[in-house]
């Protein structure tokens, strides 16, 4: 399909928003409650970018928005008669396993299950068919899939959870609310439909704070972010996480951040401007709640190979030593260049306005970020050399990682859900599937906070 000025949807493609549904919403009982009264609003607004394809024609200008359906899932297959022995080593194969950090992390005490999911829009896997024609269909009706939602959460106990391209956020509230768990949403603008929602367990946290990010009040399309300061409630974590010694422990803050960056890979400026404005917003928010760590997830549509995974590990990023095209390694992946490259990119004031905000050559951030998968060694068969998942999107055009989670120097994973082998999910032939993971981009932080104010934690990735 062509690719439009703002590397949107094509007109012919482009799906539309219902009128009656509000952009920003708190669960019912949480609207007085918890909105604090410093809030802010930044509106963003961001091209719709996901995952990034193995193989983009170069000679073309179409580019398919692909959508992270990630590849965690663990499921049990039915047993069939005659091939009891088979259907129970599939089954075993196809459980996703645990990975254990090799940091002590005994002296660590409160815990919370941090879960992130692109949850595959309703209307974009309708819209995009061509990227699902392998997928049954009964694996991408919406009421399947919202089961497998709860099944997992059931099974893993999240604390918060990180949504993605959320286009039946009624529903969700309305399921999540009985498993004990209030959400904010924030839609994107123009004229899609989906957008980032956030939800916290109710007995386990208080929301402080909350505030969204509408890129196109920045010049940077319909994406946007979402910012929220959350309290433990040490004593009722306690309880249910394991910790010690919680009452001569004060409540503790910190940020979690949400997120859905733009998928066209021609514009690195827009990309890059607004993971700026991003973590701009969560140091913000860290300093002025007293210097509190932060959690940020979401799908980056950026590989770990690319010079945008640079700019967060790093926190420094020269622009012009990076095409505009490659800033997130979506084209060509194989073929980047890494970050060795001595050549000098031409950018337009215009992109390097729009990238940096100042019309500077040079990005810098101030968190000190990690990855939470990169933090916990796992396998060749599911890890590349960064220690990222090799995978957390599968469709027909596309098998690679644009999901993360990132935490500051605060946190301590302690251990992480591993995705599932490339071999296993090849057999899939793309996501969602009948698993309860399906089109899903879930990590799983438990961190644990001491008097130091250091966390760790626990990290269910999903592919």
């Amino acid at each position: 399909m062509g690719r439009t000025g703002d590397g949107g949807y094509p007109p012919a493609e482009k799906p539309s928003r219902s009128s009656d549904s509000k952009r920003s919403r708190t669960s019912q009982h949480d609207v007085g409650q918890h909105r604090s009264k410093k809030k802010q609003r930044v509106t963003i607004r961001q091209t719709e970018t996901k995952s990034e394809t193995l193989t983009l024609n170069q000679n073309s200008t179409s580019y398919t928005h692909t959508y992270a359906t990630s590849s965690i899932y663990s499921y049990n297959r039915r047993k069939e008669k005659g091939h009891k022995g088979k259907s129970k080593r599939t089954s075993a194969e196809d459980k996703r396993k645990w990975v254990y950090s090799t940091h002590n992390v005994s002296p660590y005490q409160d815990r919370v299950v941090f879960m992130s999911y692109n949850i595959l829009g309703v209307k974009n896997a309708a819209d995009h068919e061509d990227l699902y024609h392998n997928v049954a269909p009964k694996y991408l009706d919406w009421d399947y899939r919202k089961r497998l939602i709860r099944k997992e959460i059931r099974e893993y106990n999240p604390g918060i959870m990180c949504f993605q391209e959320v286009d039946c956020y009624d529903d969700l509230d309305y399921l999540l609310k009985k498993e004990g768990f209030k959400g904010v949403y924030q839609a994107r603008t123009g004229d899609t439909c989906d957008g980032c929602a956030i939800f916290w367990k109710r007995e386990l946290f208080d929301l402080l704070h909350e505030e969204s990010i509408e890129f196109q009040k920045f010049d940077l399309r319909n994406n946007v972010c979402q910012l929220c300061v959350f309290k433990m409630n040490v004593k009722n974590s306690s309880k249910d996480m394991g910790a010690s010694n919680s009452e001569s422990i004060s409540s503790r803050s910190f940020v979690v951040g949400n997120i859905h960056v733009l998928f066209n890979p021609n514009r690195g400026d827009i990309k890059l401007g607004q993971v700026r404005l991003f973590l701009e917003s969560a140091q913000r928010l860290s300093l002025e709640w007293g210097d509190i760590p932060v959690v940020l997830a979401g799908d980056l549509n950026s590989m770990p190979q690319s010079a945008m995974y640079q700019f967060l590990t790093s926190s420094k990023l020269d622009i012009q030593m990076h095409e505009r095209k490659q800033i997130s390694g979506q084209i060509y992946p194989s073929q980047n260049r890494s970050f060795k490259s001595s050549l000098i990119y031409r950018w337009s004031d215009e992109e390097l306005r729009l990238a940096t905000g100042t019309g500077a050559s040079h990005l810098i951030h101030q968190l000190q970020l990690s990855s939470a998968y990169a933090g916990v060694p796992g396998s060749s068969g599911t890890r590349d050399n960064s220690g990222e998942p090799l995978v957390t999107s599968y469709h027909s055009k596309f098998m690679g990682t644009v999901d993360y989670i990132w935490h500051t120097t605060e946190f301590v994973p302690v251990r992480v859900l591993d995705t599932l082998p490339i071999d296993i999910l090849r057999r899939t032939r793309g996501l969602p599937s009948k698993g309860p993971l399906t089109c899903l981009c879930h990590f799983k932080i438990s961190a644990t906070f001491r008097e130091e104010n250091v966390w760790s934690g626990d990290i269910i990735s999903h592919d």
